[in-house]
């Protein structure tokens, strides 16, 4: 079994193993995001890599840049996704937006699991859909909502300095950051990011759902 089935594989076992946190419909309107894992550096696949190399080494998430025309959080990190539509059920949201978004066409056959739902302070419950979208892709935004695509490899989200807990202006519960590179990325998306870690790549049943977010995301 090479790295690619290696990772797969344990990601799937991790998310069958999690209890999800279900939120009720009151608590906000319903939205669905894709947790897409790709390759980000081996080429067609992760096979390439050294014998030595762990199982996500080589492995990336797609997240973008919000298009700097958008009313609502331009220009802030996230991952593919958007409102459920009448009809839909998250995983069909998940998928769609992915199309929509970065042109990345895949089926139900690809979705691994689900993690918590997370209720924002603008208002939705997002629930994280996490996809295999395997090999490397050319991707390509969609203009009037994604300014850029990025593959962040998942070592970030495995640094020592993560996850970032600041104090929050209102007290309770601190606010979530997640480093990437010399920035970081804010909860909701950051939030997702952590339990994505904890949950799929290590094994924990670590809850975030309770973690504040930056006054900017609260409109």
């Amino acid at each position: 079994m090479n790295c690619n089935d290696s990772l797969r594989a344990t990601i799937t076992a991790h998310l069958a193993n999690f209890p999800v946190d279900i939120a009720a419909a009151a608590s906000g309107r319903a939205a669905a995001v894709a947790v897409a894992v790709t390759d980000s550096r081996y080429g067609a696949d992760l096979s390439g890599m050294p014998t030595h190399a762990q199982p996500h080494e080589g492995a990336a998430l797609i997240l973008t840049r919000r298009s700097s025309k958008l009313r609502s959080h331009p220009g802030q990190w996230a991952l593919p996704g958007g409102r459920i539509d009448p009809g839909e059920t998250p995983q069909q949201t998940a998928l769609r937006e992915m199309r929509e978004e970065v042109g990345l066409d895949l089926d139900e056959s690809c979705v691994l699991g689900r993690l918590d739902d997370f209720v924002t302070r603008s208002g939705f419950i997002m629930t994280p859909i996490v996809v295999w979208a395997g090999p490397r892709r050319d991707l390509v935004a969609n203009p009037d909502e994604v300014d850029s695509i990025h593959r962040i490899p998942v070592t970030e989200f495995l640094r020592a300095d993560a996850p970032i807990l600041e104090p929050s202006a209102e007290g309770g519960a601190p606010v979530l950051r997640m480093p990437v590179g010399d920035n970081w990325i804010a909860a909701p998306t950051a939030a997702i990011l952590f339990q994505f870690r904890e949950v799929c790549l290590l094994g924990n049943a670590t809850r975030v759902a309770h973690y504040e977010q930056p006054g900017f995301a609260w409109r």
